[in-house]
């Protein structure tokens, strides 16, 4: 007879056999469709994590676009802004630089010499007015996206007169250092994309020393890249006699990670009242535009150093400032000078008279009309505004060659979307400015359009 803990050891096994069975029984039965129902949910499980994945992109992808839609607006904002006040601040300046003019020829005439201070002081007028002008250029070139003309030129003489408009900017802890190998080297440039470099480069390397302050220097050397030069080895696109302009400072550095993004558009790391990341995006366009090319070495704590290569002119040109000295041509024709800006127009209507023209002028454009209409032949050329009350100026040409089909107009102006030189010269305008105009480049115009 058996124990009953055998007993209890022989159920147990037929249990777990039975069990087992059963077990067998339902794997064989379900076993099949649990997998592939298990198969179906990882698919749909991997399809919902593609979808969540294609959204998070998608919305990321959305904000980004929104943020380069907002900044394409801002420039957009700006460009228009700029467009909507150069008119009137280049009427303003035309005034500041007409009077100025007007100014120097009556103190060179009560002057017993040559050397007349007050002349002197004035020539400083001029130039600072000259300049702001090319600056309003600047911006409205940059809101088009348009090219500035270049010219040849001298780079240490530009690089030493940004400098010194820098140096009003700069606190007294910062020291400039300079050293201008070459005075007479040429490059083909324009001067106010040149003072931005050295504007943009400058503000940056005072924000890079402003806690401690430090030493910003600035260098121009000449320099030859050979065919096998090894600092052409994926630095310089064509070997050649190169100007390179060193802009260096002493302050905090930047960190690879930076380095890296230093020319992105929009990209800064000063706070956001502080910087748009356009300085260093400018700067790297107008390199490129100049046919340059930028390159910049910084380690944390050790400063920064940006050289900047541009290609030098193999033989010396005329430039503006050795051109200067060439006479004014003068004339005697009569002439009828159109502005709404009172000012201006009395400004430009003495200019023109000291030039020896006749000059009769009015504010009106419609007043202006009549008198032409009343007697056309009188005149022997018209200069005319383009932005005007009740008659712009292409309307007012293509009125005035109804008329009197030959007759040499001539259309200026400070800021207008509605022309430029090529729609004003297909209208029949003999000549196109641009505001505001020194006294020297009103003659050449004139003179120029009654020669041909």
């Amino acid at each position: 007879m058996k124990k009953p803990s055998e007993c209890d050891d022989a159920r147990e096994k037929l249990r777990q056999s039975i069990i087992g069975l059963g077990e067998r029984s339902i794997r064989k039965s379900y076993y099949p469709e649990l997998q592939q129902r298990i198969a179906e949910l990882e698919e749909k499980n991997q399809e919902l994590q593609a979808e969540i994945t294609e959204r998070m992109e998608a919305q990321a992808s959305a904000r980004k676009l929104g943020r380069q839609l907002q900044q394409s607006q801002k420039m957009e904002a700006i460009g228009t802004l700029a467009g909507g006040i150069a008119h009137d601040f280049n009427n303003i300046l035309a005034i500041i630089m007409g009077n100025t003019e007007l100014a120097k020829l009556h103190a060179k005439a009560g002057c017993e010499n040559r050397n007349c201070p007050v002349s002197f002081d004035l020539d400083n007028i001029l130039q600072a007015s000259e300049r702001a002008r090319d600056l309003v250029r600047q911006i409205l070139t940059f809101s088009r996206q348009q090219d500035n003309d270049k010219v040849p030129l001298q780079l240490g003489p530009v690089i030493k007169e940004a400098l010194a408009l820098l140096r009003a900017s700069l606190p007294q802890s910062i020291e400039i250092r300079t050293r201008i190998a070459c005075q007479d080297a040429q490059i083909l440039a324009n001067v106010t994309q040149l003072h931005q470099i050295i504007m943009n480069l400058g503000t940056n390397a005072h924000y890079a020393m402003r806690e401690t302050g430090g030493i910003l220097v600035v260098e121009v050397e000449q320099i030859e890249i050979g065919l096998f030069d090894k600092q052409s080895k994926g630095l310089l696109p064509t070997p050649g006699r190169y100007l390179l302009l060193k802009v260096c400072d002493n302050g905090c550095g930047m960190e690879q990670s930076v380095l890296d993004k230093i020319f992105d558009p929009y990209f800064t790391t000063k706070p956001l009242t502080q910087g748009t990341g356009m300085g260093l995006a400018v700067v790297h366009g107008i390199v490129k535009n100049h046919e340059g090319l930028i390159a910049v070495y910084s380690e944390p704590g050790k400063g920064t150093s940006f050289s900047i290569y541009f290609p030098q002119l193999s033989e010396k040109q005329s430039t503006p400032s050795q051109l200067c000295h060439k006479e004014i041509p003068l004339g005697t024709e009569n002439i009828l000078l159109v502005d709404d800006e009172v000012m201006v127009a009395r400004m430009e209507a003495e200019l023109l008279e000291s030039l020896g023209y006749t000059v009769t002028y009015e504010t009106d454009p419609l007043r202006a009309l009549q008198i032409f209409t009343a007697n056309p032949e009188a005149y022997d050329l018209i200069f005319t505004d383009m932005t005007m009350p009740h008659m712009n100026g292409l309307v007012f040409t293509r009125e005035v060659l109804t008329i009197r089909p030959k007759i040499p107009v001539i259309l200026c102006t400070g800021f207008s979307e509605l022309v430029n030189e090529a729609n004003a010269l297909s209208l029949g305008a003999k000549a196109f400015a641009m505001k505001p105009m020194v006294r020297k480049s009103i003659a050449e115009i004139i003179r120029k359009v009654f020669d041909r």
